[in-house]
């Protein structure tokens, strides 16, 4: 229970804070969302975006899954939560911009890796980065593990980059400049928010050690 006693406490932090110091910020909330940006994120307890990037409520619709996949667009897919997700964000939200924020010691990335049992539901899942584990081995087939794994990170988030643009109402209003994606990678050794540039087709620091 000390666990949740934690959670607890934080609640009313938040709360005073938010309906006691600071009322106008919820009072426009009341009105509805808006937020320019989404953000694809992954469900690892280390890696909260509201929290890397100092955001408040309101100011990011985020979508958190294991290891922050984009499946590709398939209008019979089923239960479909993440296509569910991008279609509010972008269709009803207009959100401006979409965040690909992957992260340094994934562990869906790692079971991807391994190749292993993945139970009954997380195998299917990560097997949408497959393309991505197949291309690093193939790419980088003597390095160690560790680099392996960090190489697949990078290209997962550059895979669900590219998913994001077989939804058609995602590519129209990229092409019509309403829209942008990015891809952000988040390396928690060095402390570092990287960004992915086309142009190098590399990831590149964008914060660190309180920089810009």
């Amino acid at each position: 229970m000390q666990d949740i006693a934690k959670f607890i406490s934080g609640f009313k932090r938040f709360q005073q804070k938010y309906f006691s110091e600071d009322r106008e910020l919820f009072q426009q909330l009341r009105q509805g969302q808006c937020p320019k940006v989404a953000i694809i994120a992954c469900a690892d307890s280390r890696v909260d975006p509201a929290l890397l990037m100092g955001a408040e409520p309101g100011d990011a619709f985020v979508v958190r899954n294991v290891a922050n996949l984009v499946p590709p667009y398939a209008p019979d897919g089923g239960f479909s939560s993440v296509p569910a997700a991008l279609e509010f964000a972008v269709l009803t939200l207009a959100v401006e911009h979409l965040i690909v924020l992957g992260h340094a010691q994934c562990g869906g990335i790692r079971a991807l890796m391994d190749d292993g049992p993945q139970g009954e539901f997380l195998g299917k899942w990560i097997d949408i980065a497959r393309r991505a584990r197949d291309r690093v081995l193939t790419e980088l087939p003597t390095k160690p593990a560790r680099l392996q794994a960090r190489a697949c990170e990078q290209a997962a988030i550059l895979l669900s980059l590219e998913n994001l643009m077989t939804y058609p109402w995602i590519a129209s209003r990229v092409g019509a400049g309403a829209l942008h994606l990015h891809g952000w990678y988040f390396d928690m050794t060095a402390g570092a928010l990287l960004h992915y540039q086309p142009d190098s087709q590399s990831f590149h620091p964008i914060a660190m050690d309180g920089g810009d």
